[in-house]
């Protein structure tokens, strides 16, 4: 059986919906928390529920004794720990969530896996670590010491206590920095809701950056086709890794890390029309100087997810974009 965390989350849905289709017994966790719509997160773990092969437990990460009776029980072949309190912005406003849930729910997990031996942890980990850097596209050989946001900070935690696990216990560990992530069953506070909601009520979208803002926008099923990969693909000492030169991306222990994303940028305002054209409305914009621990420009260098596991994003930011605005008028049951 697989563990996913944070299986009621956009990610966590649709990787878990990946997993069942075909054929793995998964265990989802989420605690359903109410950072953003709860009846989103239940109506994602309703649909998860018509698959025979799923079970959900409501649970914290925080909690570990419960935490550890879930892994005695089921005996877990591997995890993927998707579960995390999400959102550059959020932690500025709430800083002491991000430290119970992406440090202490993370240490609770990895030490579970140890613990039970877990074949391989496979962890969120997100583009926001490069921080400061602006030499792109970010790979994963770059230094990644300059966070902006406490988020961030906690993601970057994540590595480093993965690493010592996998240098300690021998746990296999892969972290994936996730680009821009994007499509259906997504999160209502990311800008392609708030773009959609704006301009269904005839309201201004706000503009960060007066509009310079390029994302290396991901869609949802190229992010979670490399995660089902990563997670197959179980992490192993790299025989090349070099102590006096040493690369952040693998290690003399079972250790790697991956950037996850399209590789494409693609301009802010370009994803505005691609969205305005699939609503068929014309948006008014209330442009915006630049939120603090944002930056300007995300690309992600994908070379090596695509050499050691045949990575190859497929969706483009038009075809994602309508899929979108086709499922978001089914669900909340907009008019055409």
């Amino acid at each position: 059986m697989i563990l996913v965390t944070g299986a009621a989350g956009f990610i966590g849905f649709h990787l878990t919906q990946l997993l069942l289709e075909r054929g793995d017994q998964v265990l989802g966790l989420d605690n359903l928390n109410d950072y953003y719509d709860v009846n989103l997160k239940l109506a994602r773990v309703e649909h998860l529920k018509k698959y025979p092969n799923f079970q959900f437990v409501k649970m914290d990460l925080v909690n570990r004794e419960g935490l550890t009776s879930l892994f005695e029980k089921h005996r877990f072949k591997k995890v993927v720990n998707l579960a995390a309190q999400a959102g550059v912005r959020y932690s500025i406003e709430n800083p002491y969530a991000y430290l119970d849930s992406n440090l202490t729910g993370f240490l609770n997990i990895i030490e579970n896996c140890r613990h039970f031996e877990i074949e391989h942890l496979v962890y969120a980990s997100t583009s926001s670590v490069y921080g400061a850097n602006t030499a792109q596209p970010f790979s994963e050989d770059q230094t990644v010491e300059h966070p902006l946001a406490l988020y961030a900070a906690t993601k970057k935690a994540n590595e480093l206590i993965a690493h010592s696990y996998s240098n300690l216990y021998k746990l296999p560990t892969t972290g994936l920095r996730f680009f821009t992530v994007y499509g259906p069953w997504g999160r209502p506070d990311m800008a392609l809701f708030l773009f959609t909601r704006a301009l269904l009520e005839g309201r201004p979208i706000d503009v960060f950056n007066h509009g310079n803002m390029v994302r290396d926008f991901t869609y949802v099923s190229d992010i979670v086709e490399g995660v089902k990969r990563a997670m197959d693909h179980v992490a192993q000492p790299d025989p090349a890794w070099d102590s006096d030169h040493p690369t952040p991306a693998s290690s003399f222990a079972p250790y790697r890390i991956y950037n996850i994303g399209n590789s494409r940028p693609t301009q802010l305002m370009d994803y505005i029309h691609a969205l305005e054209d699939n609503l068929g409305i014309q948006g008014t914009y209330n442009m915006m100087p630049m939120q603090k621990g944002d930056v300007p420009s995300t690309c992600a260098d994908v070379s090596r997810l695509e050499r050691d596991l045949g990575y190859r994003p497929q969706v483009t930011v038009q075809e994602g974009v309508a899929t979108f605005v086709r499922w978001y008028r089914a669900f909340y049951k907009v008019a055409l």
